[in-house]
C-alpha cells in the first residue's frame, strides 16, 4: 500500500478520535460495509499506518503533576556514541517523549515526575548520568493547552 485512499484516511481519522469504534460503528461511520471495513484497517495495521491502540491517561488523574521538557547537550555527536544515549533514553519510563532535535541541544525530552522534588533528583541521579550527557536545560509546562491531538489528515 503506497498511498491511502479516501476510505482509508476516514477509517484513520474516525480510529484517532476513538480507537474502541466495534468495526460495525466504524463502518458505518466511513461508509463501508463491515467486511471491507474489517479488511482495510487490517492492512492499515500490517503496513504500519496504525502503530497499535491504548488508552489516554490523565497524568494529573494518576498523580503525575509535573510535565517538564528538557533540552539535553550531548558531549559528542558521533553515531555510536548518540545510539548508546538514545538507547539509554528508551529504558526511562519518566520519558514520554523524545525527539532528536536541530539548533542548540541534541535531544528534547518530555519527562513527567509525581513533583517537582522527584524531577529534581530524576534530573540529578539519572538524567545527568546518562552516558554523553554534557549538561540539561528544563522548563516546565504551567499548563496543559492542547495535547495527544490527533493527525491533520487531508480527507
Amino acid at each position: 500500500m503506497e498511498t491511502l485512499d479516501k476510505f482509508d484516511r476516514l477509517i484513520l481519522n474516525e480510529l484517532q478520535s476513538n480507537g474502541r469504534l466495534s468495526n460495525a460503528e466504524l463502518a458505518a461511520r466511513v461508509g463501508l460495509s463491515a467486511a471491507p471495513c474489517w479488511r482495510r484497517v487490517r492492512v492499515l495495521e500490517q503496513e504500519g499506518f496504525i502503530k497499535g491502540y491504548r488508552a489516554e491517561i490523565d497524568r494529573q488523574k494518576v498523580g503525575l503533576d509535573v510535565l517538564a521538557f528538557v533540552r539535553l547537550d550531548a558531549e559528542r555527536n558521533r553515531g555510536d556514541v548518540t545510539r548508546e544515549l538514545e538507547a539509554a533514553i528508551r529504558l526511562l519510563p519518566e520519558v514520554i517523549a523524545c525527539h532528536y532535535i536541530s539548533g542548540t541541544g541534541t535531544f528534547e525530552l518530555q519527562v513527567v515526575t509525581k513533583d517537582l522534588n522527584h524531577f529534581s533528583n530524576f534530573a540529578r541521579d539519572v538524567l545527568l548520568n546518562l552516558p554523553n550527557v554534557k549538561d540539561l536545560h528544563t522548563s516546565f509546562s504551567l499548563g496543559e493547552v492542547k495535547a495527544g491531538g490527533a493527525l491533520p489528515l487531508q480527507l
